[in-house]
Order: structure tokens, then sequence, then C-alpha cells
């Protein structure tokens, strides 16, 4: 393996199954947990930061007339439940895993600490990042570039639909140009929706490099960690 320590970023929408409006698919996460079994049987180090939208959106909320603040705390809530759905589906497959919260939330899963947190990584335990960063208005994007950093992880793993970053919208855009190396300073730029800014000033500031990668490729994520050039590479900044 090319990488020793990673930070995987699943959104929500992950976890769903194709036509679902909500919740989570079995199916997927049980695949999802065998492929985060595989880097640990090859002895990467794995940490996740789940999202929520597949089980509550706040934006949505929020944009409707609720209190922003309660919305996010409402949407941390969501990312907890999915982290607790992760960490059984990867403990029936015999790999021990940690969910830590960065709300208070200790009859459920543990506080997050960073010192505790690399404990976890060097015991060989997968640790599940959830509630964001514990603070509203922050995405999880951020969160995942945050926890990234704290725990020195060496790849920044952005889980999505598609093949990696394209030019526009290929869902609706048949032209849109699929980018596979850029530079952090290109994609805020041309504000390619990679990650929010925050996060990608982040990665940028600290040279975290960030790999953006179709997540329902089966055996992407062990080939993404052995060094193979899966989907699109955000590192370094522009040199004129």
């Amino acid at each position: 393996m090319r990488y020793r320590r990673l930070l995987l970023k699943l959104s929500g929408e992950a976890l769903l199954g194709s036509g679902q409006a909500g919740g989570i698919d079995p199916l997927i996460l049980n695949r999802l947990a065998t492929e985060i079994a595989e880097l640990i049987a090859n002895e990467v180090q794995v940490a996740l930061v789940l999202g929520g939208g597949n089980l509550f959106r706040g934006a949505g909320l929020a944009a409707a007339g609720m209190d922003r603040v309660a919305a996010d705390h409402m949407g941390m809530l969501a990312t907890v439940m999915n982290g607790l759905a992760m960490q059984d589906a990867l403990q029936r497959l015999g790999v021990a895993t940690r969910v830590m919260s960065a709300l208070n939330i200790d009859s459920v899963c543990e506080h997050y600490q960073r010192h505790r947190a690399l404990r976890h990584l060097d015991a060989g335990r997968v640790l599940i990042c959830v509630a964001g960063t514990g603070n509203p208005l922050f995405t999880t994007d951020t969160a995942a570039s945050l926890r990234a950093l704290e725990i020195g992880a060496e790849l920044l793993i952005k889980a999505t639909k598609v093949d990696g970053i394209y030019s526009a919208d290929p869902m609706t855009d048949p032209t849109a140009q699929l980018y596979r190396h850029l530079d952090y300073d290109q994609v805020l730029r041309e504000n390619l929706k990679v990650m929010d800014t925050a996060a990608l000033v982040l990665c940028r500031d600290h040279q975290l490099p960030l790999r953006v990668m179709n997540i329902y490729q089966p055996g992407a994520l062990i080939k993404v960690a052995a060094g193979e050039d899966i989907g699109s590479l955000v590192e370094g900044i522009h040199t004129p």
C-alpha cells in the first residue's frame, strides 16, 4: 500500500440505494464496510467522516424558515445515526471500530478527542467521526479536512457518485470535461464545487492531497490506497 493512513469522506447520499428518497441501503452499507475491511486487512489505517443528508437536510428546513442553528444540530445527529450503522456493519465483519462524536453524547459513542483518535488508529481500529465539527454553519466537508489534518492523514478521499471532478455537472451537461489532476487554486478559481471553500483552503494551506472518486466503483478504495490513479487528484498550488 502506498498510503498508511487515509481519511474517507462519505456523504449520507453514498449510503442510499438507487431510487431511494432517504434512509440506508443495507446492501450498499455492507459493500462499503467490506471494502473498508479490506483496507484494514492490508494494514491501512482508516478514518471516516460521514454526512447525514440521506436522513436529514438541515439546509432545506433552514431555507423554509427553521432556525439555522437548530437545523444544523439536527443534521449532526443524522450523521451519528449513519456512523452507528457503519460501525455495526464493520463489527459484523470482525473489524474493530470506534465512533467518535464532536457532540458530547457519551451514552451512544465516544466524545472526539485527538489523542484518543490517534490511539484507535494505531491499534488498527476504524475511526468513524460524526457530528461534523460540533459547530453549526460548518459542513461535514470542512469536518473531513479538519479531522484529516488532526490525525495526520496522508490522503483525503472524497467519495462521490461520479468518476471525479468535472468542469460542469456531468449529469446535466454531456460536454463536461473530466479533470484528472488539478491544483487547489484552479479548483477555487473555477468554483468547481468539489468541497466547500473552507474545506479546500484548509487542504491547500496544509498541503493535504485530495482524491475525488466514484465510491460505487467496486474495488476502487483499495486501488487508491495502493497508489493507482483513480478519479481526480487535487494537490499543490499553481505556480505561474
